[in-house]
C-alpha cells in the first residue's frame, strides 16, 4: 500500500499540474480554483502522510504543513475582496514559505546521513520566526513594502508592491537555505555518506526544481504562483525517497545474517569488575541512541559477520563503514569491535539472567 501511494502521488500530481497549466492559459478561467485544488491536494498529502505507519518524522510533518499553509495563503489571496483580506492572505503564505525551506534542509541532512544538533534546529526556527515577522509587517509598518495596492487581474486578487528597505532579507534567507541544501548534498556525496548516487540525484532534483521556479518567478512576470505546484512535487520526491530508504533498511534487517568463522562472539561472562559494570551501563544507554544504519551495523557485528560480508550486506564502501564505526563506537563507549562484542555478550548474559 505504501509503495502504491508513493508511486501514484507524483503521477497524479503530474496530471493535475497539466490540467492546471491549461487553466492558467485560459484568460476566462478562474485561477482561484487552481489554487483551491492545490490547497486541497496539500491537505490530502498531509493527512496521507500522517496515516502512513506509526513513526512520523516531525520535519516531514512541518514540510507538509508548510506547503498546505502556503497554498491556503495563495487561495485566500486569490479570492480576497479588499486590501485588508489580501494582506492577511499574504501573511499566511509567508508563514508557510518561511518554514518550508527549514524543513527541506533538515530532511535532506537526515537522508544524507548528517544529523544536526538540536540547538541548530531551534536557532533556525527562531531565525525563521524573525524573518516571518518582517515579511508580515505590511499593513503595520513600511519596512518590507513601502507601499502596497489592491488589484483584481484576470479574476483573481494580486498585490502591487513597492519594496521597502528590509525586503531583501527574505531573498537572502531563501538563497541561504538553497545554498545550504546544495552544499549538504555535495558534501554527503563527496564524503560517501549517501548510500547511492541515485539518492543524491533525487535530492538535487527536489532542490533545483524549486530554485529554478523561484528564479523564473523573480525574472518573469507570471500570473500564477508556480511554486504552489513545485512545492508539492518536491515533498513527493522527498517522501518517496525517505520511504524507499526506510523500506530498504528494514528489508536488510529482515534478511538472514550469515555467520563467519572469522569473528566469533565471546562467551557470556559474569560482570564482577565495577569498571566493567559502569561501562556496561554506558554501553546499554548508547544502544538507545543508535541511528537505523548504526543499529544495522551493530546487528551485523553481533551476528559474527566479517568486514567484507558487512560491506556487501549494507551495500556500503570501506570509508562509509569506517564513518559509521566511528559514530557507533563513540555512542557505545568502546574503541574496537572486540570490545563491542565483549559488552554485547555481557548485556545478553545479564538480560538472560534477569
Amino acid at each position: 500500500m505504501r509503495r502504491t501511494v508513493v508511486r501514484f502521488a507524483p503521477f497524479s500530481l503530474f496530471l493535475l499540474s497539466l490540467s492546471g497549466c491549461n487553466a492558467i492559459g485560459d484568460k476566462s478561467g478562474s485561477l482561484s480554483m487552481i489554487y483551491g485544488i492545490m490547497a486541497l491536494l496539500s491537505l490530502l498529502l498531509l493527512i496521507g502522510y500522517c496515516c502512513i505507519g506509526k513513526k512520523r518524522d516531525p520535519w516531514f510533518v512541518l514540510l507538509f504543513s508548510s506547503v498546505l499553509v502556503v497554498n491556503i495563503g495563495y487561495y485566500v489571496l486569490a479570492v480576497s475582496q479588499n486590501l485588508e483580506q489580501a494582506l492577511i492572505a499574504n501573511r499566511i503564505a509567508y508563514l508557510g514559505s518561511v518554514f518550508l525551506p527549514l524543513s527541506m534542509l533538515m530532511i535532506i541532512l537526515n537522508i544524507s546521513g548528517m544529523h544536526p544538533p538540536k540547538w541548530l534546529s531551534f536557532t533556525l526556527l527562531g531565525l525563521g520566526a524573525v524573518v516571518f515577522l518582517i515579511a508580515a509587517s505590511p499593513g503595520y509598518f513600511d519596512i518590507y513594502y513601502k507601499e502596497v495596492y489592491f488589484q483584481k487581474f484576470n479574476g483573481i486578487t494580486i498585490l502591487n508592491k513597492v519594496y521597502g528597505p528590509l525586503h531583501g532579507i527574505y531573498l537572502i534567507y531563501l538563497l541561504g537555505y538553497f545554498a545550504a541544501m546544495v552544499g549538504s548534498i555535495v558534501h554527503a556525496t563527496l564524503k560517501d555518506k549517501v548510500e547511492s548516487i541515485a539518492y543524491a540525484a533525487i535530492l538535487a532534483v527536489a532542490v533545483f526544481v524549486n530554485i529554478g521556479v523561484w528564479l523564473i518567478e523573480q525574472l518573469v512576470r507570471i500570473d500564477f504562483e508556480i511554486l504552489s505546484v513545485s512545492y508539492i512535487i518536491s515533498e513527493c520526491f522527498l517522501l518517496g525517497l525517505h520511504l524507499f530508504i526506510d523500506e530498504n533498511n528494514r528489508k536488510k534487517l529482515r534478511e538472514p545474517q550469515p555467520t563467519s568463522p572469522e569473528v566469533s562472539p565471546p562467551q557470556p561472562a559474569i560482570v564482577t569488575d565495577p569498571t566493567d559494570q559502569a561501562q556496561l551501563e554506558l554501553f546499554v544507554a548508547g544502544l538507545s541512541r543508535l541511528t537505523a544504519k548504526e543499529q544495522m551495523l551493530y546487528d551485523c557485528y553481533t551476528a559474527g559477520m566479517s568486514t567484507a560480508q558487512i560491506m556487501e550486506q549494507l551495500s556500503i564502501k570501506e570509508n562509509t563503514l569506517k564513518f559509521h564505526n566511528k559514530n557507533l563506537y563513540s555512542k557505545l563507549g568502546v574503541s574496537s569491535r572486540k570490545q563491542l562484542l565483549h559488552f554485547a555478550a555481557l548485556k545478553k548474559h545479564r538480560d538472560a539472567k534477569n
